[in-house]
């Protein structure tokens, strides 16, 4: 069993993905899902970008990091998007991640340190069409090149957001391949 701070996507803690969450919870995994956008959610990534933008990046990324400091020290870190920013920030900072799942996105390891962390197995799932994730595909492959315990996971189509079932650009196929890799991530971390 594993602990797991799950950061939403920029369209908010959306009915996707509390179900994914609830998903690794029958699993038997502890899954906490910080709400970063006052309990709204939104009909488009522009729209939460808006909201976002207005609310201040920073003070939403700070918000969110702020919600492992209730938490004990030997969690997974991972997040959607958007929410990758914080999970990766803390993976790579906090002492004691068992873990990081990052789904639509990565960043430069160096936005947070020289190195991913040594023994913080990290697992990465992304659309080989999706615009924004074709963007991060770079950082993404040069961290799995560089940890120890590193995959990452491309899957046929464009959709950004793809394991959100609430949303359009939900892929069940993709989605539930996914779900089944995060399970076995998590079954060893």
């Amino acid at each position: 069993m594993a602990e797991v701070l799950l950061y939403p996507h920029i369209q908010g803690l959306t009915d996707g993905v509390r179900a994914f969450a609830d998903d690794l919870r029958q699993a038997g995994h502890i899954v906490h899902t910080p709400d970063l956008f006052d309990g709204r959610t939104f009909a488009s990534i522009e729209e939460g970008f808006g909201f976002a933008r207005e609310k201040g990046f920073d003070a939403i990324r700070e918000r969110g990091a702020a919600a492992a400091d209730d938490l004990g020290p030997e969690l997974v870190y991972a997040g959607f998007s958007f929410g990758v920013t914080i999970a990766q920030r803390l993976a790579q900072t906090r002492p004691g991640a068992r873990g990081a799942l990052f789904i639509d996105s990565c960043l430069p390891v160096t936005e947070f340190g020289q190195a991913w962390p040594v023994g913080v197995p990290v697992q990465i799932h992304g659309k080989e069409g999706d615009e924004f994730f074709g963007e991060d595909l770079p950082a993404a492959r040069e961290l799995v090149g560089a940890a120890a315990a590193a995959e990452l996971f491309v899957y046929p189509g464009g959709q950004h957001l793809f394991a959100d079932s609430s949303l359009d650009a939900h892929d069940p196929e993709a989605s539930r391949l996914l779900m089944e890799r995060v399970r076995a991530f998590l079954a060893s971390a």
